[in-house]
């Protein structure tokens, strides 16, 4: 702490630190340029140099000292002063002061030709959501507006228009457009999304395949859960599961958290994941999910959604797993005509209602005949029964010919 730090320790701390800067931006050292910008590191260096900073009070005045440092004062000045509110845990002022740090690093990044510093900027676009967070939390907790994040969200649009160039540079887009997914998402202005989205696939600038593995996963992984809200599951297949494929097979909590996702988009186009797959993830919610997609058991899915709803509902996907019921239906039906073709196999395909009625009612699920031949046209309108009503018996007459359409992957038909 401070009380323990002498006014002489104090000044070459900060002087040593002000050299640092100057010199590994005159050597165009990204890595250690990217070391002297992070705040929620808290790394020991960044502690005492915070509290060198707390103790002397006159940094401005040891910048303007020397034109090796008073070059880089519009971004160290006001770094200095965030690190000073950080320490103190005031993390709003701490926030606006990084903020005019940043824009003046964004400044010199333009203007530098080549893309050295391109670690060092992706600490600094990190470094602004990450402070935001902490700094909305803040202004929340004291009954203030938290609009922190919602300010990070334009910094990052700023930085994004400054590497959506041609030139090495451009290889940050990803980056920067990854961290403002986490932004909308966070603020739940995920249409925002959309005009980013654009430009990175669309744009002749980029070429996905040039961006770092990194990127590319994190980006799948975000465009994937948008194409889930949007129902697309066709595409949130192809993306999570590229995301899943190029993870790092030693981040298991990434691999969970796109697991989180792939596995309702797997259920919805009729493939059902292995348990020991939701035991090494610890993904457990579904269990019941998929035994109740198995066995035709609308009971253990209606359970089994209730359980976990709060948990589904703040994933985004509970809508996604309400709507397997059309499949635990078929599957319902499907096992009642197995079971008529072991009695009788002439009749397999002529299926009562009222059968499927009493099966209901096995599985403690009332309903009444009206109900299931309602549940009967939509299974053979989505495909997922081919035949036809015999309403005046109110029969269900199926297909001899492959009576219950596999998905083979694709989504019901809406």
């Amino acid at each position: 702490m401070a009380s323990y730090m002498s006014m002489g320790d104090a000044h070459r701390r900060i002087t040593e630190y002000l050299n640092r800067f100057a010199d590994v931006v005159s050597y165009q050292d990204g890595t250690s340029l990217k070391q002297l910008l992070s705040l929620s590191s808290e790394s020991p260096s960044f502690l005492a140099l915070a509290d060198a900073l707390n103790l002397f009070q006159d940094a401005n005045r040891l910048i303007r000292q020397a034109d090796k440092y008073s070059q880089y004062a519009e971004i160290v000045s006001p770094l200095f002063r965030a690190m000073q509110s950080y320490r103190v845990s005031h993390f709003a002022e701490s926030y606006q002061a990084f903020e005019k740090s940043a824009n003046a690093f964004i400044q010199e990044f333009r203007n530098w030709e080549s893309a050295w510093a391109l670690e060092a900027l992706y600490v600094v676009v990190y470094e602004i959501r990450i402070l935001a967070e902490r700094a909305d939390r803040e202004l929340a907790s004291n009954g203030k507006t938290p609009e922190k994040l919602k300010a990070a969200g334009s910094f990052l649009m700023k930085v994004f228009g400054v590497l959506a160039g041609k030139g090495p540079k451009r290889v940050g887009a990803l980056y920067v457009t990854c961290q403002l997914f986490k932004v909308y998402f966070k603020l739940g202005t995920v249409h925002l999304c959309r005009s980013v989205i654009r430009s990175i696939e669309t744009a002749r600038i980029f070429d996905f395949e040039e961006f770092p593995v990194r990127d590319k996963v994190t980006y799948m992984y975000y465009t994937g859960r948008l194409e889930v809200l949007n129902e697309n599951f066709p595409a949130a297949d192809h993306k999570l599961s590229y995301a899943l494929s190029h993870c790092d097979p030693q981040s298991e909590a990434n691999i969970r958290m796109i697991l989180k996702y792939l596995i309702p988009v797997k259920l919805s186009i009729g493939i059902l994941p292995k348990r020991t797959l939701l035991q090494k993830y610890n993904l457990i919610e579904y269990s019941d999910i998929v035994v109740a997609m198995r066995r035709g058991d609308l009971r253990l899915l209606r359970h089994a959604l209730e359980e976990h709803e709060d948990r589904f509902l703040r994933s985004g996907v509970y809508l996604v797993l309400e709507k397997l019921e059309l499949q635990v239906y078929q599957r319902l039906v499907k096992k009642i005509y197995f079971i008529q073709k072991e009695k009788d196999p002439s009749k397999a395909h002529q299926i009562k209602l009222e059968v499927i009625v009493k099966a209901l009612k096995w599985l403690e699920m009332e309903m009444d005949l009206d109900e299931v031949e309602c549940i009967m046209s939509i299974l053979i309108y989505k495909n997922l029964v081919k035949g036809y009503f015999a309403h005046k018996s109110k029969v269900a007459v199926l297909s001899k010919q492959d009576p219950f359409p596999k998905l083979n992957g694709k989504p019901i038909n809406s």
